[in-house]
């Protein structure tokens, strides 16, 4: 076959026959989505310049020659479930009589929080999936989604999202999973497979190296190197595809030293199918393949873009057809694109629709579900367990839990009493309630506020908001510090109000210059905690904010050395869904420990970034470089209402470079109330050839114990989890020593050292202390060699490590 000719996906002879009856405009039909109600919804980049018009056209003009998807038809504006599912069946009913060849379309909706619908119940967000450490729990969450998504016909789902973390001051970080490739792609694929488990196709976002735009601007260029993408961005999405047998795949919007995604068939044909061997459907991001005119000015026009991103591997221009529809065909006409190229994407998407049963001569004949129920208690519970596990307590010195005989509690705060607050920037109450701001929000999503009420019921609970998110109005601040003082506690509720495009604090396309909290909430902190009323502070926020001077005095001016300007405890929510005020009630008045950890570092400052957990020596503090990346709170860390300690690692000696090793350390609860424990295993190459982290995480295991409980956990770690991409760029796991530890995070082993300097010598209680909290439980470094040839990973090799718990 001559090389501008594409080799033909296989496909069954269905599909193949339906091909051969197709006119190049049913083909092009096929390869585009179209937006039944978008017009004045801000739920896309660019929305309002680049929407197609329809005006004057009827839907079956539009899609007389078919239509390939169509896009969000639940979540673009609020409309009545089971209404809008009747006119669903009955337009699929219509496409499949009064088009020519009877193809009904995909239904494509955003599922990120939790399906985006009216009435649909809304999950924790992405960050908060990580901080559970809990695949499995994660995967209950995914089912339960793709449930009410089939439910509904719908057909894929936009999520989940599989960027990793690299720079806290992006928008975007609400919707990623971790800093760590291991975490995000083993909660990510436990995702993918819930979801597709209910007979709805995952997409994974955004191939590939979206994250590590510049300075943290959304879709700004990536300047990364190909070790850094094939070793940091790539892992989840070879997890997902070759573990979790995906679907669908949507390309970034960034470029990657120059190239835009959409335009590169090195990532999207040579690197996504020919080495991962992924057999699904890519999709564009939305407007994607327009904006390598518009926005990367690397073609003239939409033919030119449509071309470009059709020979990159984009099979499906999402959300309408800008440039797959005529552009693409007077390009084809015209003799500049072979059509061999259009007939391999519409295989793929044939090939799709018969996999959903959409090609089935009985699809649609049943009738819509009259009732639907989007949040039922199943959703209610999967809701509540993942918020709870997500919760994570930085920093506690006797804060909580609150005390069983307080009789006035203040709560206070911007977030205290808002449920959007609980809610991150995919969620269908912040995506697009907020244009329709009288609407009411169709489910029951008790605030912090009134989940301390409902949990306190002899207590007098004294509300204030004290400031708003944003804006510099203090205005509220005496009244807030009227309620505080007396209390015998005050909860001060702060963060971040999710939304899109300059509409909120984080969440799509609003990036920060600072980590600072924003408006004026540091300041309303420090008036409570000045009032001498123990203050527990409660962030909800879709990214970690540099909180020093919360935790540990660090910032906070004069007299930060006596305790007195800090909060007498720390509680992290990373938007936590409509049952996580419950979930933080049973936090703070101790009906639950907090049982979560960070997946993401908490940073020092915002010019300490970019910074990840996963550097080499000099990528952290040393004593070449005046500044200080140290974060605040390492990777991984979270504390209890007890305390856990680690005893008896035991290491094979060795193991082959292609082979397995086992790890097994004895967990103990030292304290009186029953906790979990997220155990983590962590690794260090000794002498590589290349640089590489002075922490790796290879495996980790939430572990339940009553009080004084011990359990042994044995991780069966493949030698594969010490690979890397070596000087010649082929990813290998070379012989070697290497250490490996556990730890109660991704410092724990180096800050048991510094505590035990620390609380040796001359310094304050207040160091003592934070050295202390800081440290954790952290085993001996044991050595292990890695034996035999230097081996090169190949897609046979396993990528997870399993965990026995005895």
């Amino acid at each position: 076959m001559p090389a501008d000719i594409p080799a033909y996906p296989v496909a069954s002879e269905r599909v193949t026959a339906l091909l051969a009856q197709m006119t190049l405009e049913e083909k092009a039909a096929q390869l585009v989505g179209y937006w039944l109600d978008q017009g004045g919804e801000l739920v896309a980049p660019m929305a309002d310049e680049m929407g197609s018009s329809k005006e004057g056209r009827s839907l079956a003009d539009i899609t007389k020659d078919g239509i390939g998807h169509y896009t969000r038809v639940y979540g673009t504006r609020p409309v009545e479930p089971a209404e809008r599912a009747a006119w669903l069946w009955n337009e699929q009913r219509r496409l499949k009589r009064e088009t020519r060849l009877g193809i009904p379309a995909l239904v494509h909706e955003e599922c990120l929080t939790g399906l985006a619908a009216w009435k649909a119940a809304t999950f924790p967000t992405p960050l908060g999936w990580g901080a559970s450490f809990d695949p499995a729990l994660v995967a209950e969450m995914g089912e339960a989604i793709g449930e009410s998504m089939r439910a509904l016909g719908i057909h894929q789902g936009l999520a989940p999202v599989l960027d990793v973390i690299r720079d806290p001051r992006w928008g975007r970080v609400d919707e990623c999973i971790g800093e760590d490739p291991y975490l995000v792609g083993t909660v990510g694929t436990a995702y993918v497979k819930g979801l597709q488990s209910a007979g709805v196709h995952a997409t994974l976002k955004h191939f590939l190296g979206y994250s590590n735009s510049r300075a943290g601007r959304n879709h700004a260029p990536v300047h990364a190197g190909p070790r850094e993408v094939a070793d940091v961005f790539l892992p989840p999405f070879e997890m997902a595809i070759r573990d979790g047998d995906v679907r669908s795949v949507m390309n970034s919007y960034a470029e990657i030293d120059g190239v835009p995604v959409a335009s590169d068939p090195e990532v999207l044909t040579t690197l996504l199918r020919e080495r991962l061997g992924f057999d699904g459907v890519v999709v564009a991001d939305y407007f994607s393949v327009a904006f390598l005119e518009v926005m990367h000015a690397i073609v003239a026009d939409r033919g030119a873009a449509a071309a470009l991103a059709l020979k990159a591997g984009i099979d499906v221009e999402l959300p309408s057809g800008d440039a797959y529809l005529a552009p693409l065909v007077e390009r084809v006409r015209a003799g500049e694109l072979e059509e061999a190229y259009v007939d391999r994407a519409v295989l793929r998407v044939l090939t799709q629709k018969e996999q959903l049963g959409l090609l089935d001569p009985d699809v649609f004949e049943d009738e819509p579900p009259a009732e639907i129920d989007l949040d039922t208690p199943r959703h209610r519970d999967v809701a509540r367990r993942l918020a709870a596990e997500s919760l994570v307590l930085l920093s506690n010195e006797g804060g909580l839990p609150l005390a069983a005989d307080a009789r006035r509690i203040a709560v206070i705060g911007p977030n205290a009493d808002r449920s959007a607050a609980l809610q991150g920037c995919y969620s269908f109450a912040n995506h697009v309630l907020a244009s329709h701001p009288d609407h009411e929000i169709g489910f029951e999503i008790p605030t912090v506020r009134e989940a301390l009420e409902t949990a306190l019921p002899q207590a007098e609970i004294v509300y204030a908001a004290g400031c708003a998110v944003e804006g510099d109005d203090r205005s509220g601040f005496d009244e807030a510090v009227a309620a505080a003082t007396g209390a015998d506690a005050a909860i001060v509720v702060v963060g971040d109000q999710a939304g899109l495009f300059g509409r909120g604090t984080v969440g799509e396309g609003n990036d920060v210059e600072s980590l600072d909290l924003p408006g004026v909430q540091r300041e309303l902190v420090e008036r409570l905690v000045a009032t001498g009323t123990p203050v527990v502070m409660v962030l909800l926020t879709g990214r970690p904010y540099a909180i020093g001077w919360a935790l540990d005095g660090e910032g906070s001016g004069e007299g930060s050395g006596d305790g007195a300007t800090r909060p007498a405890a720390v509680l992290q929510a990373f938007f936590p869904g409509e049952e996580g005020g419950p979930a933080i009630a049973d936090v703070l008045t101790g009906r639950q420990a907090p049982s979560g950890r960070l997946p993401v570092t908490l940073p020092r400052s915002a010019g300490a970034q970019p910074y990840t957990y996963l550097h080499p020596i000099l990528g952290g503090p040393s004593d070449v470089t005046s500044t200080d990346s140290t974060p605040v709170r390492p990777f991984g860390f979270g504390l209890s209402y007890t305390e856990f300690a680690y005893d008896d690692l035991v290491v094979d000696a060795q193991a082959p470079t292609g082979g397995r090793f086992t790890a097994s350390v004895t967990v103990t609860n030292t304290g009186a109330v029953a906790g979990t424990d997220v155990v983590q295993l962590y690794g260090h190459d000794v002498a590589a050839s290349v640089t590489r982290p002075v922490a790796l995480l290879l495996g980790y295991a939430r572990v339940e114990l009553a009080p004084g409980q011990s359990r042994r956990v044995t991780f069966d770690v493949p030698a594969q989890r010490f690979a890397f991409t070596d000087r010649s760029l082929v990813r290998v796991v070379e012989p070697g020593d290497v250490e490996v530890w556990v730890g109660a995070h991704a410092e724990a082993s180096a800050r048991v050292a510094e505590a035990e300097d620390t609380t040796g010598g001359a310094i304050s209680n207040q160091k003592a202390r934070g050295a202390r909290q800081l440290a954790g439980a952290a085993t001996a470094r044991a050595t292990l060699t890695l034996t035999g040839d230097v081996h090169v990973v190949s897609g046979d090799d396993p990528r997870t490590v399993d965990v026995a718990i005895g």
